[in-house]
């Protein structure tokens, strides 16, 4: 009994990590300019691992597998949005401008 609820769960994140995956690869084919783009890898792929590796460290039923994959979380949510910030920074300075849709820029006081 225990174990199918186990597997329910495993399942279900297995299913929203690939659904966040998914939904970042649209937003990498849909949206129209750098930044935006970058937004929607870099929080989608972050979910998205997450969501697989707590299905991981559900699934494996050992201590030491779980432990390992909430460290590799932990560690997706701390450097991903630092390093997709950066990123983004580098753009902007190095001359890729948002898309003239964009209604809020403030980098443009920053770096004119």
């Amino acid at each position: 009994m225990m174990t199918d609820l186990l597997d329910i769960v495993a399942g279900l994140l297995l299913l929203a990590g690939g659904l966040f995956a998914m939904l970042g690869a649209l937003g990498l084919l849909r949206f129209p300019d750098l930044y935006t783009r970058m937004h929607a890898a870099s929080k989608a792929g972050t979910l998205g691992s997450g969501f697989i590796l707590l299905a991981v460290a559900f699934y494996a039923g050992d201590l030491s597998v779980a432990i390992r994959a909430i460290a590799a979380v932990t560690f997706l949510l701390l450097t991903a949005p630092v390093s997709a910030h950066l990123l983004a920074r580098a753009a902007y300075i190095a001359g890729y401008k948002p898309d003239p849709s964009t209604k809020i820029d403030e980098y443009r006081r920053e770096f004119p």
